[in-house]
């Protein structure tokens, strides 16, 4: 196999910057950075633009169409926190260097009619796409309303092949359907306790203040949103800071909860070349669930929990193309909440390490989110310098998925 030398881009390696120079992939692999273009090697000219490690989208719910439609904005991986992409029903995905990489949770713990069976009116809940097969076995529901409930479905959930276990707190109230039924501190406590037990990594849907505090005090790992129901306190902001405890604070989600739709996303040509009609519809709608929310109050929090010293992941909670889920789109979105990320005064260094080796890190997603010797070459090359220029993200010149380079 014919060794690849990316030259003369400057290196954003999931960390820090480097100066232009080669980097070498050998089939699969990242083999060095720096060093000489050995002789018969495959040359990408990278003048003129910057090498990023491939985007991880932290928080989607996804499907074949959706991760090839991610893998042409540079999103190499995403990570589904509810869903059927588990362990057994991935292997196609695995080898396929047309699809981004997936990891899942499977279905999160949640009571019998609780969070998210009211986001689907009669009739709309999506299923497999046209023609598709079922592969593996079959996705497992774990309604719980006991701790014994919850503790007996953790290892189910493992056997099935989640990647991480998943709890969802949430009484409806942001979603406009107050009075759902929702995980008691008891359930959750008992739940985290056992996942922890077996050496799981444990993530909690908390759209309120509340909701978070009964997730970080049952000892989560990590938040799948940032609460929008109010203004955040020195308090909350202390709790998460002290617990170790991460944030995916999908921004372009909260705001799409608010009503405020993607259009700004839509009309960039780099966006909508990429989209179809379908897409293009749902980016340009919104949730709109929660009006009364407001995007200062989201944005000071996520300013609050950085300056703190609380890791940020960037993620999305993109899932179909249905426009009562819209503002959203697979892999655009991504670069939507890279810019929200700096907007609430992330750096854009800061913001690219959100999604890349932070979330890497957190997931323990060893072999990528970085660029260096012996990773796996997923890798993203844009024209200009989004280190200092977030929007540069958009500006797609190649992608490479585990080596292969993506066709245009």
């Amino acid at each position: 196999m014919t060794v690849t030398a990316i030259t003369g881009a400057k290196v954003f390696d999931g960390i820090d910057t480097h100066a232009p120079t080669t980097v070498l992939i050998d089939g699969r692999r990242i083999v060095s950075v720096g060093g000489p273009v050995p002789e018969g090697a495959d040359v990408v000219d990278g003048s003129g633009a910057t090498l990023l490690p491939g985007l991880i989208d932290a928080h989607v719910h996804t499907n074949a169409g959706a991760l090839a439609l991610a893998l042409t904005f540079g999103v190499t991986t995403e990570l589904e926190m509810q869903g059927t992409n588990t362990r057994d029903n991935r292997r196609h995905i695995s080898d396929d260097d047309t699809l981004a990489d997936v990891r899942s949770s499977g279905f999160g713990i949640t009571p019998p009619g609780g969070h998210p069976s009211e986001l689907f009116p009669e009739g709309s809940r999506p299923g497999p796409p046209p023609g598709a097969r079922p592969t593996g076995k079959p996705p497992l529901m774990p309604f719980s309303t006991t701790p014994e409930e919850a503790v007996a479905f953790i290892p189910q959930l493992i056997e099935r092949g989640s990647d991480y276990i998943k709890f969802m707190v949430d009484d409806g109230s942001v979603e406009g359907h107050p009075g759902l039924p929702m995980l008691d501190q008891a359930t959750l406590n008992a739940g985290v306790a056992e996942a922890r037990r077996h050496g799981m990594l444990t993530v909690a849907h908390t759209l309120t203040l509340d909701a978070t505090r009964m997730a970080v005090e049952a000892g989560i790992d990590g938040l799948a949103h940032v609460f929008m129901d109010r203004p955040h306190t020195d308090e909350i902001i202390s709790l998460l800071k002290d617990s170790g405890t991460f944030v995916v604070p999908c921004i372009v989600l909260n705001a799409s909860m608010m009503g405020i739709t993607g259009d700004e996303l839509a009309d960039d040509p780099r966006v909508a070349s990429r989209l179809d009609d379908d897409w293009m519809t749902t980016l340009r709608s919104s949730f709109g669930h929660y009006p009364q929310g407001k995007i200062s109050h989201v944005l000071d929090t996520v300013r609050a929990l950085h300056d703190a010293g609380v890791d940020i992941l960037a993620g999305t909670d993109v899932s179909v193309p249905l426009p009562f889920l819209g503002g959203l789109a697979h892999g655009a979105s991504v670069h939507h909440e890279l810019h929200y990320l700096t907007r609430a005064g992330l750096s854009p260094l800061q913001a690219l390490r959100a999604a890349t080796s932070t979330t890497a890190r957190r997931f323990g997603l060893t072999d990528r989110g970085r660029i260096a010797e012996g990773l796996r070459a997923d890798l993203l090359l844009v024209d200009g310098d989004p280190t200092t220029t977030i929007t540069d993200t958009l500006n797609t010149r190649a992608v490479w998925r585990h080596g292969t380079l993506l066709d245009a």
